[in-house]
């Protein structure tokens, strides 16, 4: 017998908030609640419990029928539907007929959602068909409660009443007209949209970059400007359009142009005030003046004067590559400590422990973890040994955090607001987009876990047990990365390129 709790977190046994005040106390979970729910056979059932139960479907072990699940869920073969529990209670909804929480005078969240949507879009729509499309597609959310919740924000029922009255156009541009004043709304909705197929791919972060642009030049003088927006515009953007992908978005080389745009525009604004120079004219002993007076940040002028060389405008000034004076490293037994503790501790949710098991045991960088894709992870029908690709050839996962990383899998959070299906391993709360990085990193370092120290332990490790090429192919490193770690491991595996060549016989 299976069941399927629908919306629930599947590390946890309870559901809410712990209940500590009030003198009611729980016939299932044995807290003490202000008050009860409801009143059931074994007792006085709390809000969270019975909202537990009245989203738990399955085959019922009595009558083998596979339907909404409420009875007691602590019995030996599990918990039974309504009428074998004794349960006095018709949770079928009198609009669709489906089991359920009751939401609203007797129908189901779905069909309570579908009203609320249908009085504010479908009331006097410029566009019903287009407006009907769009009901269709938030009420298509598992948990159409999280759409409920979304829409009663005043930002969304302003942005959802535009849409239907036509002042908004439902296209990328239209939306992006309400930006400024509900961007989180309009982020959800524009990704809704775009999975469902409502809206062409349009990569978030390169249409946000545009608007940054735009707002970085302003303040700037004239002279300063016009240097910096030739090298965002046809260095940066250009380059970007070329490669964003719904596979690749954009989020990466968009954060590094970012950096280098504003330390560009910091240095020439400097140049300008101090020297009263422009990129034209600048000198080589300005740029080193700065790169010498100040944090290593300044370090991103670089690309912008290989762009200045390029493209003519400057050919004095060279700037070499910038070295790092200390190389992060976690010590062996704190990566082993972190890896037992994320393995079977519970510091943290399964999704950040097993990216953190990848930074540390596969020392791959929490960037390319989140972009993971699900079919990376694939088993061996024969043998049952699971298997992860991160780079030319799929590498075996050990059977503890194997069994770990299929039970994330198979429960992957974020697939019940208004997308059922995700390719990610890692899936967003943004409809068709993963998990950003950031969120991950700075989970893992309110841990204490030392990101970079831990990759560099990782990758340390791996190529003195093995050649640095062969670790390059698996993990989805270059030669140059692999082999720079084997130096500085200590080992040498110069000779491995010698031993993969074929013998020739006389």
């Amino acid at each position: 017998m299976t069941t399927e709790p629908a919306g629930l977190n599947p590390r946890t046994t309870t559901r809410g908030r712990p209940r500590t005040t009030g003198t009611t106390l729980c016939a299932r979970c044995g807290r003490n609640a202000g008050r009860a729910r409801v009143w059931w056979p074994e007792g006085k059932v709390c809000g969270p419990c019975f909202t537990t139960a009245t989203r738990t479907h399955g085959t019922c072990p009595g009558c083998g029928q596979h339907r909404l699940l409420p009875g007691p869920p602590h019995l030996e073969d599990g918990p039974r539907c309504a009428h074998c529990a004794g349960i006095p209670h018709d949770f079928h909804c009198t609009r669709c007929g489906t089991e359920a929480e009751p939401y609203r005078h007797g129908t189901c969240a779905r069909c309570s959602l579908r009203d609320d949507l249908t009085a504010l879009l479908l009331a006097e729509p410029a566009d019903p068909a287009a407006m009907g499309r769009l009901v269709d597609v938030l009420c298509q959310a598992e948990r159409p409660e999280s759409i409920i919740t979304w829409k009663r924000s005043p930002k969304v029922q302003t942005l959802l009443a535009s849409l239907a009255a036509g002042t908004t156009s439902l296209t990328h541009g239209g939306l992006d007209t309400h930006i400024p004043t509900a961007a989180r709304a309009v982020d959800h909705l524009r990704a809704l949209l775009v999975h469902h197929g409502l809206l062409p791919y349009q990569d978030p972060y390169l249409a946000r970059f545009e608007a940054w642009i735009e707002d970085k030049l302003r303040p700037l003088a004239p002279e300063v400007a016009r240097p910096v927006e030739h090298f965002a515009r046809w260095h940066h953007l250009r380059r970007i359009r070329s490669t964003a992908t719904p596979e690749s978005p954009a989020r990466g080389p968009v954060h590094s142009a970012k950096q280098e745009i504003t330390e560009t525009a910091k240095f020439l604004q400097w140049l300008w005030e101090t020297h009263h120079r422009n990129a034209a004219s600048c000198t080589q002993q300005d740029a080193d003046e700065w790169r010498a007076s100040g944090p290593t940040t300044r370090k991103l002028i670089r690309t912008f004067f290989v762009f200045a060389r390029k493209t003519r405008l400057n050919t004095s000034v060279d700037i070499g590559y910038y070295t790092a004076q200390s190389r992060p490293t976690l010590a062996q037994d704190r990566r082993l400590a972190w890896l037992r503790e994320l393995l079977t501790g519970t510091s943290e949710s399964r999704p950040y422990r097993v990216a953190g098991i990848l930074l540390l045991l596969y020392a791959q960088p929490l960037v390319r973890v989140a972009a993971l894709r699900a079919d990376a992870i694939t088993v061996d029908p024969a043998t049952g040994q699971t298997y992860i690709t991160f780079g030319v050839r799929p590498v075996p996962v050990p059977a503890p955090f194997g069994d770990l990383l299929l039970d994330h899998l198979e429960c992957r959070p974020n697939l019940r607001t208004g997308v059922t299906e995700s390719p990610w391993l890692f899936p967003g709360a943004r409809a068709g987009h993963h998990l950003h990085p950031n969120t991950i990193m700075d989970r893992l370092r309110s841990l204490g876990i030392d990101l970079q120290g831990a990759r560099n332990r990782a990758l340390d490790d791996l190529v003195t047990q093995m050649p640095p090429s062969v670790v390059a192919d698996a993990l989805g490193y270059s030669y140059q990365v692999a082999f720079l770690h084997a130096n500085a491991a200590g080992e040498n595996w110069a000779r491995y390129a010698d031993l993969k060549r074929p013998v020739t016989r006389p």
